[in-house]
């Protein structure tokens, strides 16, 4: 519902100005003829209300999400009911503006009532609604909302909850003392629970309060539309609200934000960033760089010597993304490294750590990875694959694709087989790998970069460029195509040459 409603922030601005500056200089008047001073009040109100709405939506004009949206087009209705009453208060009492009078009132009812409920879809995305209360609410406020637009609809064939006489006077029904005392009743039960808003319970009372209680309120007995004061009450309960709300979530993302910083620098921390890694070994040029999609990713690499002859190169691609991603390649990345290190072919690393892996998985997350390990002295590379992208080699001086054999993921099966590959690495060749946040980066148009495009990238770039250069070559060339689409997948790359021995 709220993704159909278009972002008119910059309009809903104009709007906002131009109806404050429309109601100050029309409140002229109010001054000077007699019939209209006793209607001054609620002409001063209006005009403060419609600046305090001017001041509002230029707060929250850079806000982002959803929400915020139908609070904007919230507060456009506001404003616009200010200047209904306003023109309402003119008319009053002017036998020929009869009809426009009544136009108004009934306008301006029909507005409150979608002023209620642009004010739910604000709380409901903001407060984030669910369970039980959440199914209630969107099973009664549409009957409500139904209930009382008929109510309104029907003022046109007869009185039901107010009309404007012959001399042009608004006149509700004979219920306008109740009216009264539900409205105060309403604002003092409002106000004490947003005022008892410090847990996310609350705050969901207070804000379906304020919706469903008027909304019983306009069918039972109308409201008097009539008085700048109930439209004060609305307003400041929104700007409360607001605070409120605000006030909660930027807690809680002040709280998430540090959070997510530690658990970046954690995870950073973790990975190989230092280069040349290995200042003091010239038979191989090695580089890897990682962009996640969050704050925290689910990709990693590493590489490290298992011994003075032998160094493994590792890429994966946890499942899912965010904090609990990050926990899980953490603790992949470990177990990797230290089944790495005890020895074995890369066969048979995987398959220790998968089993390893499987014992403790509750949450059934499962990661891909793709595990080399070069021999040093001869250039023979070793691989095994659980899942994971094809590399692609050059080992004739152009960069191909290599059909390694593949076996599932890791944690996705407990009993799962892996298979060697052997290479054989001469002067020159290398090797390049990569997570499918390279692959699948998507543009505006829903397509996708692709393996072929990868290969096109690698062959693009000059002969004897570093494997820094090869990689920012092709981050240039997946930037290019995507262009300002977002990222939805974590980009990392690895790229490894192998210059022989001197």
């Amino acid at each position: 519902m709220i993704k159909k409603l278009k972002d008119i922030r910059f309009y809903g601005l104009t709007f906002n100005i131009a109806a404050a500056v429309f109601i100050i200089v029309f409140s002229t008047p109010f001054f000077t003829e007699a019939r209209l001073m006793p209607y001054l009040y609620n002409s001063g109100i209006n005009s403060l209300g419609a600046l305090v709405c001017v001041a509002l939506y230029y707060g929250c004009i850079m806000h982002k999400g959803e929400g915020i949206r139908a609070f904007r087009i919230l507060i456009i209705l506001v404003c616009a009911c200010f200047v209904i009453n306003e023109i309402i208060c003119y008319t009053v009492g002017v036998p020929d503006s009869r009809m426009l009078c009544f136009a108004f009132c009934l306008l301006s009812k029909l507005i409150d009532l979608a002023m209620i409920f642009l004010f739910y879809l604000y709380v409901r995305e903001t407060l984030g609604f669910e369970g039980r209360p959440a199914r209630a609410a969107e099973k009664i406020i549409p009957i409500l909302m139904a209930a009382q637009t008929l109510v309104l609809l029907l003022n046109i064939i007869t009185p039901i909850t107010f009309t404007v006489t012959a001399e042009g006077m608004y006149q509700g029904t004979e219920i306008g003392l109740i009216e009264e005392v539900f409205l105060i009743l309403t604002s003092v039960v409002t106000t004490v629970l947003i005022f008892m808003s410090h847990n996310p319970i609350n705050q969901k009372a207070a804000a379906l309060t304020f919706i469903i209680l008027p909304l019983i309120e306009f069918i039972l007995i109308g409201g008097k539309f009539g008085e700048a004061s109930q439209y004060g009450v609305v307003l400041m309960s929104l700007i409360v609200m607001y605070c409120v709300i605000f006030n909660a979530k930027s807690r809680k993302l002040a709280s998430t934000e540090t959070e997510l910083n530690m658990a970046t620098e954690i995870q950073s921390g973790m990975l190989p960033s230092i280069f040349p890694a290995f200042p003091d070994r010239t038979e191989f040029d090695i580089y890897a760089c990682m962009d996640p999609a969050k704050e925290v990713g689910g990709d990693f690499y590493d590489f490290f010597m298992t011994d003075n002859d032998h160094i493994a190169i590792v890429i994966a691609d946890v499942s899912g993304k965010g904090v609990p991603a990050a926990l899980f390649m953490m603790s992949s990345k470990i177990l990797i490294n230290d089944h790495a290190i005890m020895g074995g072919s890369p066969a048979e690393i995987l398959e220790r750590v998968n089993k390893q892996i499987c014992k403790n998985n509750e949450a059934h997350m499962f990661v891909t990875v793709w595990l080399g390990i070069l021999e040093i002295s001869t250039g023979k590379l070793t691989t095994a694959s659980a899942g994971h992208e094809y590399p692609i080699i050059n080992v004739n001086g152009k960069y191909e694709l290599l059909k390694d054999k593949h076996g599932l993921a890791l944690g996705a099966f407990g009993m799962s087989k892996y298979s060697d590959t052997e290479l054989q690495l001469k002067k020159g060749d290398s090797i390049f790998v990569y997570t499918d946040g390279v692959a699948e980066a998507t543009d505006a148009n829903n397509q996708l970069f692709g393996t072929d495009r990868t290969i096109d990238a690698l062959n693009a770039i000059p002969e004897g460029a570093s494997q820094k250069e090869i990689l920012d070559g092709v981050r240039f060339a997946v930037d290019a195509f995507v262009k300002e689409a977002p990222q939805f997948d974590d980009l990392t790359m690895v790229g490894l040459k192998y210059n022989g021995i001197s």
